[in-house]
């Protein structure tokens, strides 16, 4: 009998273990889970390899349409990693190699609040203070800033910054990048040393 219960005991530890494995924290690449096959795909062609991207369109289907519309005028060709923060994210798609600003289109509304979070390997818009001045630059996460989340529509931090793709291939150029040394340039900081260069972006339609 005591063998027995010895056995059942043990069954229930597993089948709890089990459960603790299946229901653990969900990560970035989680969120890509049910999300829609026909979502489109980017490739961002850079100096230090290339980053694939799956585009959360039918989550932030304005973020991604201003993405593309961008890369697909050629906008973010010869643009540049220009902000980069190793505990935060990199942030690109504003700024030539000269460290000159690109004239942008109009901003876009903000849709953090799409439930994407801004976890490790997000791909995010970047913005001002204003909740809805975001245009052609973005930033990919490096590790899980859960701060830049959607809280309320009260305020600039708590609207929170729209995480509108996840990195599918690449992390590894992202944390090449990440690792770069920067300094101050032309009043700018956190700027890397050796120019990291956005070549192109490349749009992959859904078949």
């Amino acid at each position: 009998m005591k063998v027995l219960l010895y056995r059942q005991a043990r069954l229930a530890c597993f089948a709890v273990a089990a459960c603790l494995l299946i229901s653990g924290p969900v990560t970035a690449q989680d969120q890509t889970q049910g999300q829609s096959s026909a979502n489109p795909t980017a490739i961002l062609h850079t100096s230090r390899g290339d980053i694939r991207l799956e585009l959360f369109a039918d989550r932030s289907p304005l973020s991604v349409e201003n993405f593309i519309r961008y890369a697909e005028d050629g906008y973010y060709d010869g643009t540049i990693f220009h902000r980069v923060i190793s505990h935060f994210m990199i942030q690109g798609g504003g700024f030539t190699e000269e460290l000159e600003k690109k004239p942008t289109r109009e901003p876009i509304t903000n849709e953090a609040n799409n439930g994407v979070s801004n976890q490790r390997g997000t791909i995010a818009m970047a913005r001002t203070n204003d909740p809805h001045s975001a245009t052609s630059q973005f930033f990919i996460n490096v590790q899980d800033n859960i701060n830049l989340n959607h809280v309320a529509k009260s305020d600039s931090r708590s609207w929170g910054y729209t995480a509108f793709g996840q990195v599918t291939e690449g992390m590894d150029v992202v944390d090449d990048i990440r690792f770069a040394q920067t300094s101050n340039r032309q009043g700018m900081g956190d700027v890397p040393n050796i120019t990291i260069v956005i070549k192109s972006v490349e749009i992959i339609q859904p078949q």
